[in-house]
């Protein structure tokens, strides 16, 4: 991929990577120099939406986590549900 600086510095990214990184309009990005590159990097990253899909193990309709997104335990969800009255 490649992109043109235009007259008043702008850059713009390419369709393809801003869907692969889910950017939107408005998203800040730190600019650091390292040797010869500009290296952009999105201050906070996106992640996907969870989506409820059927379990092919039990065949109930559960939640999938997005791409990217930390793994929940069992054991952390209980730990939290025991905080509720």
């Amino acid at each position: 991929m490649t992109t043109m600086l235009s007259s008043k510095g702008q850059v713009v990214l390419p369709a393809a990577a801003r869907r692969r990184l889910g950017l939107k309009a408005g998203t800040k990005f730190a600019c650091r120099v390292e040797g010869n590159r500009i290296v952009l990097t999105p201050a906070a990253v996106p992640l996907g939406r969870s989506r409820f899909v059927k379990s092919k193990r039990t065949g109930l309709v559960v939640t999938e986590g997005a791409p990217g997104a930390p793994v929940v335990t069992s054991e952390q969800v209980r730990a939290l549900l025991a905080d509720f009255p």
